[in-house]
């Protein structure tokens, strides 16, 4: 995993949610999202694979904060940092769903599954504070 780091160039206009201001950039939103709760996931509607990571984080009990991306007016600017955490500069990779625990970038659905198949999930979810079992 990795932490959210902090990007230039990147603005977003539409900042509708508590705590943002006009000036936060798309990697700010997505930091301060990603360290104020246990588990973020940012998706998209339609997307299969988003509905996968919610449908395994559900299964187990977790309760995720989740942005869809289509429905935000910053949508668009977080997408394009999503691709650029994943290493994606030329957005040949699906960004979403970008799954954050405990303040850190976990991945996509291919690392979610990973570490819930290799038995790394459930004790990651308990150090972030979204499991109590």
């Amino acid at each position: 995993m990795q932490l959210v780091t902090q990007a230039p160039g990147i603005q977003v206009d539409g900042c509708d949610q508590p705590g943002a201001t006009k000036t936060e950039t798309a990697y700010d939103r997505i930091r301060r999202l990603a360290a104020g709760n246990a588990v973020v996931v940012f998706t998209a509607a339609g997307c299969c694979m988003c509905h996968v990571a919610k449908q395994l984080l559900f299964g187990l009990g977790v309760g995720p904060t989740f942005v869809e991306l289509d429905r935000e007016a910053a949508g668009p600017e977080i997408l394009a940092a999503l691709h650029g955490l994943n290493g994606d500069a030329g957005h040949q990779q699906q960004p979403v769903p970008a799954v954050f625990v405990g303040g850190k970038f976990l991945g996509g659905v291919e690392p979610l599954m990973a570490c819930h198949i290799n038995g790394t999930l459930v004790p990651l979810l308990k150090d972030a504070g979204a499991l109590w079992l």
